[in-house]
């Protein structure tokens, strides 16, 4: 059975748990659907634009997919547990509201200010006007803390009347995790999430985790109180938290949490309505399977038969300790079958492309709704089990120094006998149900010739049935927008920037190594000079080294300088990173320096400008 037909079959065939647990405790939602930004002038959020999701699925989108993205944007406020609810539908997150008694525990607070105010804002109004005591931040990705200016104030937080938890790690790995590759990440990330994408039946229909991104205002607010290991206990109102530290697993500081008065289990984003990824499209650090199993066990052991609700930061709750607790060891033996029959199938000699093409759950598993990848993939996954071990060399000497996508690409064409062959078989294989030898044989006339428009098209064509076909919200968006920029060409959107909060709190050592990736090599070679930097808001002295190519940074390091200057941190990010004139703060003395001053614009003109609008599909 192909696999749209079995997924036909298992949609025909679903018992409609999934959805009686998505709608279950309902209370309200909106009245308003679009959820503005603060600045009003464009939209954070709008919770109408899944209301094509009615009825049965179209041609244009996979059966199981749509059924996905149906329970997905279910909207609005729901009650879990008498004493704790959650704002769904909002977000590619969900936000948590735990009643604490006095006022309330709010957990992840989704990716931007504006949808948790309102979040926080339908809780007030349908269930308690309290304060918030407490946010937890259950992992470091920004869509579980971008949003906390919304619900709390930093001025409280500082005051000691807001508590801010996180796992140990946090702050270091919300503000490193995208900061060197943070460019890269973001242009990649477009094709995840399908952000240039219509949202309709034949565009973006989720990620398959969640509804898309809120796109407003992010923000950040440091921890008061860290979690540094399994089985630390916090009371906050009348409510006592029971965590477990799972670092490595789909953040690399996260955690879980039992409320054992009210038997209740938070599992963060270690367990959810579908298989995760262990390497996402838009790139991150490989991460660890057998870990992630592994904490699940624990999971299970410390909880599950303890647990009448099971909430998360991402999809819908599950109710009942039977339901929960076969859930839990359902999706623990999906990662762990995952992580050991790819390295089993890797000790045997195969690639990772080998791997991925015949590893499958086995049915017991694989029909399970949440087993299955929406958005991450047994494909893909089991490659990054394979690269986490071995990397990216398979051992076959042809592939340890082949020729780069274009030249390859002239040469492949050249061989089938030019581009008119190259789409005429392309033709055969569409024809023939061969969509994927179709795809790789018209990127090569792509590559070969980046003005070739009758390939494009077709490739373009191509890859928008791949994504109609993809189970897999994240494999959908990446083939339709691959189809997008073959036919409209990149979309320019502006450059990458960091919020204030995000700025703040990243450490001046983050940004120098953030400047040392954007080093023209040529331009550092030809010269070879030191430049002591005094911070004097920060009271921090950092010395930079340029030669070799290179620019090299130490902190509080005694050493050689050819110029001296003292700035606040503020004149830094203003002169180096966007490149602002000086001379007035020297002259009003906000900047003192000693020595050459041109050697700092000798610093300023070795960092190249950020390129985030690169060619992905194209030459």
């Amino acid at each position: 059975m192909n696999s749209l037909e079995e997924v036909r079959s298992l949609v025909a065939s679903d018992d409609g748990k999934d959805f009686a647990f998505a709608s279950r405790g309902f209370i309200a939602t909106r009245k308003d659907p679009k959820i503005m930004r603060d600045d009003g002038r464009a939209v954070a959020f709008d919770l109408s634009s899944y209301g094509f999701l009615e009825g049965s699925a179209p041609a244009s989108v996979n059966p199981s997919l749509w059924r996905q993205a149906q329970i997905l944007t279910k909207h609005g406020l729901f009650k879990v547990h008498e004493r704790i609810f959650q704002v769904r539908g909002f977000d590619v997150s969900t936000v948590s509201f735990i009643d604490a008694g006095s006022g309330w525990i709010v957990v992840d607070p989704l990716t931007t200010q504006e949808v948790a105010r309102a979040a926080l804002e339908l809780v007030r109004e349908h269930v308690a006007d309290k304060p918030v005591l407490a946010v937890i931040y259950s992992h470091s990705h920004i869509d579980h803390y971008g949003g906390v200016g919304g619900v709390v104030d930093a001025a409280a937080v500082a005051a000691g009347k807001v508590k801010v938890i996180a796992p140990e790690g946090f702050l270091e790995h919300a503000v490193s995790e995208n900061i060197i590759a943070g460019p890269a990440m973001l242009r990649r990330s477009r094709f995840q999430f399908g952000h240039t994408l219509p949202r309709s039946k034949d565009g973006e229909v989720t990620s398959g985790l969640g509804p898309c991104p809120s796109l407003g205002s992010l923000s950040l607010i440091a921890p008061t109180h860290l979690v540094n290991h399994t089985g630390q206990e916090m009371t906050i109102g009348e409510v006592v938290l029971q965590f477990q530290l799972t670092p490595g697993t789909e953040a690399p500081a996260e955690m879980n949490f039992f409320l054992p008065q009210l038997s209740a289990v938070f599992m963060a984003e270690n367990a959810n309505l579908t298989m995760h990824n262990l390497l996402p499209a838009r790139g991150a650090l490989v991460r660890d399977c057998k870990a992630w199993a592994d904490y699940l066990t624990q999971s299970i052991r410390l909880w599950a038969d303890r647990s009448d609700v099971m909430f998360a930061a991402h999809g819908i709750p599950r109710f009942g300790r039977e339901e929960i607790s076969n859930f839990l060891k359902s999706h623990r033996d999906a990662y762990k079958f995952l992580h050991d029959q790819s390295v089993r199938l890797m000790n045997e000699g195969h690639t990772a492309s080998e791997i991925a093409e015949v590893l499958v759950l086995p049915d017991v598993l694989r029909k399970q709704w949440f087993n299955r990848g929406y958005y991450g993939t047994m494909s893909h996954n089991s490659k990054a089990v394979y690269q986490r071990y071995l990397g990216w060399y398979d051992a076959n000497p042809v592939n340890l120094n082949p020729l780069p996508p274009e030249p390859a690409a002239k040469k492949y064409v050249e061989a089938l006998g030019g581009a008119d062959r190259v789409r005429e078989l392309a033709r055969h294989a569409v024809t023939a149900g061969e969509l994927r030898w179709a795809a790789m044989l018209l990127n090569h006339a792509v590559f070969a010739d980046g003005t070739d428009t009758a390939s494009r098209a077709m490739l373009a064509d191509v890859y928008t049935q791949l994504g109609f076909e993809s189970e897999a919200g994240t494999w959908r968006n990446i083939y339709l927008t691959g189809a997008q920029e073959l036919r409209d060409g990149v979309a320019q959107l502006p450059a990458i920037g960091f919020s204030p909060d995000v700025l703040a709190a990243t450490t001046t050592s983050m940004l120098f190594d953030f400047a040392a990736v954007r080093v023209n090599p040529q331009k550092a070679a030809a010269r070879s000079f030191a430049i002591r930097l005094q911070l004097t808001d920060r009271a921090e002295s950092h010395l930079l080294s340029v030669g070799n190519g290179v620019l090299v940074h130490e902190m509080n390091a005694d050493g050689k300088a050819d110029l001296t200057i003292a700035m606040r941190r503020p004149d830094l990010l203003r002169t180096l990173f966007l490149k602002q004139p000086w001379a007035d703060e020297v002259k009003s003395g906000h900047i003192r320096i000693e020595g050459d001053e041109n050697l700092y614009a000798a610093l300023v003109d070795l960092i190249e400008p950020i390129v985030n609008n690169f060619a992905v599909v194209t030459p």
